[in-house]
């Protein structure tokens, strides 16, 4: 049978993140989208993740979701068949990364969830894709559904985040590393040093024209990459 998909969306993101590339994965594929918006840690994220998911599985997290992925490959490395990491990021939170989240979390204690989610999509996409209205009600769509309790939550487990770069060479699963050349959250340089962390079991991949939400500016692309990373 083919190896089981679990995929992790990123912060305020559901299982619309992957959805141009859901009916090509899913085919013969089972897959699992991982409940990323009811704890407070990556670790007790990754355990209700455990729980359920299969007992060997491919696995691949854009953002948040890498970061949730490392958390993975800490806890259960022997699970992990192969790894994609998109749009993300293997250095720690720091006081500097975490006072933007401190100031986003609360706004949306005080009820101004609307607001934070206006500011978040300002970075979120290449910026030839900021007027593109669909792509934009999508992703509030997702942030909608996750709430602002949630964001809360996702922001809490983010801003506590270890640093994932002492565990890179230990990753000895085929790794996919995707980044867009215009994003702005975690730009290359960031998917570079991960790639160069894992060596030879890693392929980067950069999208030119691309932001921070690849699977959705460029669909076609990204799933002819998670296609090749599949086998």
């Amino acid at each position: 049978m083919t190896e089981p998909l679990v995929l992790i969306p990123g912060l305020s993101c559901d299982a619309n993140l992957y959805a141009p590339q859901w009916p090509a994965l899913a085919s013969g594929r089972p897959i699992l989208v991982a409940a990323h918006d009811r704890d407070e840690t990556l670790g007790e994220i990754v355990q209700r993740l455990l729980a359920v998911a299969p007992e060997r599985f491919a696995l691949c997290g854009l953002s948040m979701g890498g970061y949730a992925a490392f958390e993975v490959m800490r806890q259960a490395p022997q699970r992990v068949t192969r790894l994609a990491l998109l749009d993300t990021s293997a250095k720690p939170a720091t006081p500097e990364t975490n006072t933007p989240r401190e100031q986003m979390i609360a706004l949306a204690e005080k009820g101004a969830y609307d607001n934070v989610t206006t500011l978040i999509w300002q970075r979120l996409v290449a910026p030839s894709r900021l007027s593109d209205e669909p792509l934009r009600l999508l992703v509030r769509t997702m942030a909608d559904n996750i709430g602002a309790d949630g964001f809360v939550r996702q922001q809490r487990a983010i801003m506590g985040r270890p640093d994932s770069r002492p565990g890179l060479a230990a990753i000895d699963v085929p790794t996919l590393v995707l980044v867009g050349d215009e994003d702005l959250i975690t730009p290359p340089v960031e998917a570079q040093e991960i790639a160069g962390g894992i060596g030879a079991n890693a392929r980067l991949v950069t999208l030119p024209g691309c932001g921070h939400l690849s699977t959705l500016e460029q669909p076609e692309a990204v799933t002819c990459e998670l296609q090749a990373w599949l086998g």
